[in-house]
Formats: C-alpha cells, sequence, structure tokens
C-alpha cells in the first residue's frame, strides 16, 4: 500500500472506530508501528486535528469536525476525475456537465507546473469509445486502486509495466508490456499496451489486472495505436 492510501485508510478507520490504538493501524494498514506514527505527524502536518490519549485503554482520535486544510491532488487522482467525467459523458449520463467541467478546471488550474504538464501528457493516451451492446459484462471485476498510479508512472516515465493477469478463460499469466493508451469503453476500462513477445498490441481488461509495478531499467518509446473510427482521443470528447 502506497503513502497516499495508507493515510486515507487511515483516517477512515479513525472515522469509523472514533479511536484507535497505533497497533490498531498499523495491523489494518500493514505497515509497522515507526511507519504509521510518521503517517500521523504527516496527517497532522496537512491539517487533520488528531488527538492522543495516554494511560492505558487510550488511542488517537480524530477530531470530528476535522478537515485537510491543504489539498494535495496527485496526477492520477485528477486523471480518475477526468476520466470519470469523460466516461459518464460518453455513456449519455452526465446531467450536470457544465458544472463539471467547470469544477475540473479549476482543480487543474490549481496544479503546480509540473505536475500539469503531466497530466496533460497522460491525457494524450487517453481514448473513449462505445461498448458493444452484445458485450459479455456478467464477470465484470474491481480495479485495484494501484493500477492508475502505477500506469501513470510507467506511461510518464516510459517504463514496462508489470502485472498478473487473468483471461477471458480463466487462466492466469504474467506480463510485461509497454503501457502505450487507455481505452475506456464505459463500462470496461482497457490497458492498451505493445508487447514484446507477440510483437502487437494487446488490450487488457483493467479488471483482470492484479498487483501493477514498473520494470525498473526498461524503457520503450511511443506508438501509434490504430482504434477503430467509433474511438476518438479524450480531447475530442471534451470539445
Amino acid at each position: 500500500m502506497n503513502i497516499r492510501l495508507r493515510h486515507e485508510a487511515i483516517i477512515r478507520s479513525l472515522r469509523r472506530s472514533g479511536t484507535a490504538t497505533i497497533d490498531d493501524l498499523a495491523e489494518e494498514v500493514g505497515a509497522s508501528r515507526r511507519t504509521v506514527l510518521r503517517d500521523i505527524g504527516a496527517l497532522r502536518d496537512e491539517g487533520f486535528v488528531i488527538h492522543s490519549d495516554v494511560g492505558r485503554g487510550g488511542g488517537l482520535q480524530l477530531d470530528p469536525q476535522s478537515l485537510q486544510t491543504t489539498a494535495r491532488l496527485s496526477v492520477p487522482e485528477v486523471f480518475a476525475l477526468l476520466i470519470s467525467v469523460a466516461s459518464m459523458r460518453a455513456a449519455g449520463n452526465l446531467p450536470f456537465s457544465d458544472l463539471a467541467d467547470t469544477g475540473l478546471a479549476k482543480i487543474e488550474k490549481a496544479l503546480p507546473s509540473d505536475k500539469l504538464k503531466d497530466l496533460r501528457a497522460f491525457l494524450e493516451c487517453l481514448y473513449i469509445g462505445q461498448l458493444s451492446p452484445l458485450q459479455d459484462l456478467s464477470n465484470l471485476g474491481k480495479m485495484e486502486p494501484e493500477l492508475l498510479p502505477a500506469f501513470e508512472g510507467c506511461f510518464l516515465q516510459r517504463q514496462f509495466i508489470r502485472f498478473g493477469y487473468l483471461d477471458a478463460k480463466g487462466r492466469k499469466t504474467q506480463r510485461e508490456v509497454e503501457p502505450q493508451a487507455m481505452l475506456i469503453l464505459p463500462p470496461l476500462w482497457y490497458l492498451v499496451a505493445w508487447d514484446p513477445t507477440r510483437e502487437d498490441f494487446r488490450h487488457f481488461r483493467m479488471d483482470r489486472i492484479s498487483k501493477p509495478e514498473p520494470v525498473e531499467a526498461t524503457s520503450f518509446r511511443r506508438r501509434h495505436v490504430p482504434f477503430e473510427d467509433d474511438v476518438c482521443p479524450y480531447k475530442d470528447v471534451v470539445n
């Protein structure tokens, strides 16, 4: 679990339980006591008011009125918001699209210049289309939260991405591919990658991907991804 997800899990746990010990939190997020103590300090720096009760039966308590005072949105978080809006629009299910676009534009403007550059590069890889009505959705699964940050890092750094994959026939394989694009056919999301072992593009359903991670000391070049005529880049969806 990365730092951001760990912080979110700690806040959720404190809101849910009212009081929790360091040991409780460490067990829940799968980290050491030292790491959790460091996380608590970082969360306090961000504006969360977390009280400590000493003595037997004591623990940590989150002030119920506590809010994060410093907005620290990451590129994957903003990207997730943008593609969620784009996919809802493509599916014809975005009744307040003008308000959504205005809000997202404000979020983009608040990003530092380096993150905004990464976001724009990230958006260049996004394509939207319509799903065939004949597509079987009975086995639609849940995407792992680590997938989008892993894809973002590998795409921007142009590193291979490694992951476990469960194909349509239930066979499990390990893949190492070049992440070239992301295709959304609501409600299905695909990682479009160049597979060097097959010397061709492959579409991987993102709900079938597990344990994604970058492959160190690797690099690849951007390739033109051939899409069908009914698939368009993200920028054409929002225009």
